[in-house]
């Protein structure tokens, strides 16, 4: 009786990270920054592996694809972050909320795992030399990519058909700054055992495979490098991967604390301090510290804005 008295949610009501005008208008100007940082920095590293021969190489293909997941994952939730701080309302129509959902599980799971698809290209860049040619083709990485993007695909549909089945009656707030799925299936009033399930079995799965592979792959690449004679080799090796462990460190780090935080202290704005890391702040930092860390990139970079600065 109660599913057949259930009033129809054709919209939803963002919380969103603070209700007091004065500090939404001080965090729209943060992340209007901080957005247009990601957009830019993001595009840039793409252009800049776009335009130098050097950085034509699997690693520089990786991170590429992982600049363009960036700016995606952003994307995803940071625009209409932006405009609910203007806004007195902070609706999402249901639709638009379950495609926001989509892409915003898709670009995560992507960026989860091509992190361990690069702990895995320097694993066999650095232990097996000779063989890395052969081992990461131009084929193979395209493949990695392509399984990447096809599984987070896959798995975000699924998900996203589960949550909009079910039935919103009591509330149509939602005490987060986006439509995901904690607050979705603490709002619904349907039975969410198989949204858990579905939810936590592959998310274990997911996070799982990427850290144990970035583990494996770093375990593999420490002993390589503390084997070499020379301190040129164990610097110029390390230095490769520096870039690489700065960006798992932040990112496995927030989700580790997310999946790992225990029940009894657990809140929604803990969720929301932390999904605000790993969605807005991490894909901004992610083009910064390869710039600064890796000097390729910023070989490339100089030289790209010495042939600007002598064109003019």
């Amino acid at each position: 009786m109660a599913v057949e008295n259930c009033t129809v949610v054709t919209d939803f009501i963002l919380l969103g990270l603070s209700g007091r005008r004065d500090v939404q208008q001080g965090l729209f100007v943060l992340f209007l920054l901080v957005y247009g940082i990601t957009v830019i920095a993001n595009l840039g590293m793409i252009l800049l592996i776009r335009m130098d021969p050097r950085l034509h190489t699997p690693m520089y293909y990786f991170l590429s694809n992982l600049s363009f997941c960036d700016v995606c994952y952003s994307s995803s939730v940071s625009p209409k972050m932006l405009a609910d701080f203007l806004s007195e309302q902070k609706k999402i129509a249901y639709n638009l909320c379950a495609v926001q959902m989509f892409f915003f599980v898709t670009f995560g799971d992507v960026e989860c795992v091509m992190l361990s698809v690069m702990a895995y290209d320097r694993y066999v860049a650095i232990c097996n030399p000779l063989l890395y040619t052969i081992a990461m083709s131009g084929r193979v990485c395209t493949q990695l990519v392509a399984t990447v993007y096809i599984q987070s695909l896959v798995y975000s549909a699924i998900f996203t058909y589960c949550t909009i089945r079910l039935s919103f009656c009591n509330s149509k707030i939602i005490n987060h700054f986006l439509c995901d799925a904690p607050p979705l299936l603490a709002l619904s009033t349907s039975d969410t055992t198989i949204n858990e399930i579905v939810m936590f079995s592959y998310s274990s799965c997911v996070l799982g495979f990427s850290i144990v592979t970035v583990f494996l792959s770093y375990s593999y690449i420490i002993n390589t490098i503390l084997r070499m004679k020379s301190a040129k080799g164990r610097h110029k090796a390390f230095s490769t991967c520096a870039s690489h462990l700065t960006t798992v460190a932040m990112f496995y780090g927030t989700l580790v604390f997310m999946y790992l935080h225990p029940s009894s202290s657990h809140s929604m704005d803990t969720d929301k301090v932390a999904s605000v890391f790993y969605t807005v702040v991490i894909p901004m930092l992610n083009p910064l510290i390869y710039s600064l860390r890796n000097k390729d990139v910023k070989a490339a970079l100089k030289k790209v804005v010495g042939t600007i600065l002598c064109s003019d």
